[in-house]
């Protein structure tokens, strides 16, 4: 589906020129766009709901035109936006994204969501990236049209820069070091004091080790027997966790010859 809807949002931007379709799904519009969407949506009806009509206005564009549903395509792909019946409402990581203490944080698990993103981060973790006519050449590799690859690394490129992935120098994409704000530390008492391993006393003495990033993230698990965390929520979580042992413990560095890690 993610797929298609690219292709569609590719023939409207592109025209007819257009013919050779990419496997792997990406957005037109930086991740700027995507925020200054889901800032107009939380500015004016907050976690309510709100159609094309009122949208397109409050960005000035025509709900018509190619443009915008770019820029909503982008939002959706960036995990910023959900569409229900039609009608457009702020996800989990639009809120976070708006709100500057967590905004950080949610522009790089946002960058991570785009499939060809989370891809070429894997690809290079820990390298230099190569030169743009090889860079194009990966994301061709990656499933990226011939005639779409210049346009796809543009576009990276900018969300990367404005994701704080390239902090460290453009020649690598570095996940950013990200502080965990108080307000964000001090719901993590909803964590589960008990359970296996080591530790007696008062059962809180484990949790209370670990690093505030690492907590943050372990109390964004839904709970209840309805909780949802399956799909694209689930593996942005995992990405997130991913990257917080990295920069809590360290980047494993795996050894072809020797077979250590």
């Amino acid at each position: 589906m993610a797929t298609e809807q690219a292709v569609n949002i590719d023939d409207a931007s592109s025209g007819a020129q257009q013919r050779q379709r990419s496997s792997i799904s990406f957005p037109y519009d930086d991740l700027n766009s995507a925020v200054e969407m889901a800032e107009r949506i939380h500015s004016n009806v907050g976690t309510g709901l709100c159609d094309d009509d009122q949208l397109a206005a409050w960005l000035d564009q025509s709900p018509k035109s190619s443009g915008f549903r770019t820029q909503i395509y982008a939002a959706r792909m960036f995990g910023l936006i959900s569409n229900e019946s039609g009608s457009h409402r702020l996800t989990d990581l639009g809120r976070m994204i708006v709100d500057p203490a967590k905004s950080r944080p949610a522009r790089m698990q946002s960058f991570l969501a785009v499939p060809l993103y989370k891809a070429v981060y894997d690809r290079f973790k820990g390298h230099v990236l190569p030169p743009t006519a090889a860079f194009e050449r990966e994301l061709a590799n990656l499933g990226v049209s011939e005639k779409q690859k210049d346009k796809a690394r543009q576009v990276l490129e900018r969300s990367a820069e404005q994701a704080g992935f390239y902090e460290s120098g453009r020649d690598r994409l570095i996940a950013p070091g990200v502080v965990i704000d108080r307000r964000i530390e001090d719901r993590t008492d909803t964590i589960p004091k008990s359970g296996g391993g080591g530790g007696g006393g008062n059962g809180t003495g484990d949790q209370d080790e670990l690093d505030p990033l690492i907590k943050a993230l372990f109390a964004k698990i839904p709970r209840g027997e309805k909780a949802q965390f399956d799909g694209d929520a689930r593996s942005r979580w995992l990405a997130m966790i991913a990257m917080a042992f990295d920069d809590v413990f360290g980047v494993v560095q795996s050894d072809p010859k020797s077979g250590a890690s």
